[in-house]
């Protein structure tokens, strides 16, 4: 009987020294842990299932982006909610952010991607649409009064790249310089015309924009 009281004792004493050797070896928690798991005992039991979140910023599919402003010398608290504005007297609604700036303005990629489609129309008049590294988002630029020299579909860009000169072509009417910035979200296989428009101004203010 003592005999098994002794063995049992000294299990008891293993644990409690493997507990311990636990506690103290554990290593610091990483950075970004929660303030509450700082001690040994919570770093314990939250090593195992914490993930940390991710910081970095970057373009490929499945993660955040950061749009830059694409109208240079533009602030992020210059711009304006318009999404649902009536235009034409309430024939439509205004579907992309409008970012007023001077003639000729310097317009560049609010993001790094492809250049789709070079376009002329009536209602954009000269516009780029960009597509996205993972295709799934197209950024649409209208109005400009021309194109960066050489800019041509099939080129790739990076972020901060001139793309074109703010203007009032197309219907922004004589005068009203600005750019209009529209995103459009696609499935990788659709094409530049397709895809469904979203709200850009929360993610021009600093929202990032998912992958």
């Amino acid at each position: 009987m003592r005999r098994i009281g002794l063995v049992a004792f000294g299990l008891l004493v293993a644990v409690v020294g493997l507990w311990i050797g636990a506690l103290v070896l554990l290593p610091d928690a990483p950075a970004g842990m929660p303030e509450t798991a700082q001690g040994p005992l919570a770093r314990l039991r939250l090593a195992v299932r914490w993930q940390p979140q991710p910081v970095d910023i970057g373009a490929g599919r499945g993660r955040a982006i950061l749009l830059g402003m694409p109208v240079s010398g533009v602030a992020r608290s210059d711009i304006h909610e318009s999404w649902g504005d009536a235009r034409e007297d309430g024939a439509r609604e205004h579907h992309g952010t409008d970012v007023m700036a001077a003639a000729n303005t310097p317009v560049v990629a609010a993001a790094p991607g492809v250049v789709e489609k070079l376009w002329n129309s009536g209602a954009g008049g000269i516009t780029v649409y960009v597509r996205s590294p993972s295709r799934t988002w197209t950024h649409y630029y209208a109005h400009l009064a021309g194109y960066a020299p050489g800019l041509h579909e099939g080129q790739s860009i990076t972020n901060g790249q001139l793309l074109g000169y703010v203007g009032d072509t197309g219907n922004a009417g004589a005068g009203n310089y600005h750019l209009h910035f529209g995103l459009t979200r696609t499935d990788p296989a659709q094409h530049w015309y397709e895809g469904t428009d979203v709200d850009p101004f929360p993610y021009l203010a600093g929202k990032p924009l998912p992958g």
